[in-house]
């Protein structure tokens, strides 16, 4: 059986609070929808090699799941990304899923190579980690068995998630990939991704309103 993608993506309409002092509520909403429009489309390059599920409570990304034809596993709770893939490791499990890839809804850069490299690396039994740009989020995690360890979702997850998987004994791969290792949280990781050469929802979005230009975000404040 194919390994599955799993996307989290919480709710549109409190969708990334940590970037209240540069966008308005809507804005925070229409980023989040582009980005994860964006990670969807790279999802979408790799369906020959995975299936791909996004795991959500959100009407509206359950309508863009479905024109995607992407499968929805339902987070009826809520609570959080972590408690999401909990549980959606476990819906995967069951339906006979040996290899879980996780990604975020945040990261407008990935690409369908990108994630190609994350399966190639895979070891037989082991885990691929793909780090944020400063090492300190998890931004990809391919773990085979699916629930080799498990995940705690947070600024510093890196670390934690390492030192679970030495634990284990299992082999770990670490890939440094440009496209996987922005995730957009912080004002200033606005301009990271405006600057990135590229041409994303997500960029096109923030470059509409004046993005990537110097202070665009503080003179928005």
């Amino acid at each position: 059986m194919k390994p599955i993608l799993l996307i989290p993506f919480k709710s549109l309409a409190t969708a990334k609070q940590r970037l209240a002092e540069a966008l308005s509520p809507q804005q925070r909403s229409q980023l989040a929808e582009a980005m994860l429009l964006d990670v969807m489309t790279a999802a979408q390059g790799v369906t020959a090699r995975m299936d791909v599920a996004l795991v959500t409570g959100d009407g509206r990304a359950h309508v863009l799941a479905q024109e995607f034809g992407f499968p929805i596993i339902a987070d009826e709770g809520n609570e959080s990304e972590t408690a999401a893939i909990e549980m959606a490791t476990r819906w995967s499990e069951q339906r006979g899923y040996d290899t879980t890839i996780v990604v975020p809804a945040d990261i407008p850069l990935i690409s369908a190579d990108e994630l190609h490299q994350v399966l190639d690396a895979a070891p037989a039994e082991g885990a691929v980690f793909v780090p944020a740009y400063d090492r300190r989020g998890s931004n990809c995690i391919l773990r085979r068995p699916a629930s080799l360890i498990p995940l705690r979702f947070g600024n510093d997850s890196f670390v934690p998630h390492c030192e679970a998987m030495q634990r284990t004994g299992k082999e770990l791969v670490i890939l440094q990939l440009a496209g996987i290792g922005l995730d957009i949280d912080n004002p200033h990781e606005l301009e990271l991704l405006t600057d990135r050469p590229g041409d994303t929802r997500a960029q096109q979005l923030l470059r509409s309103w004046g993005f990537g230009q110097i202070g665009a975000w503080e003179a928005a404040v």
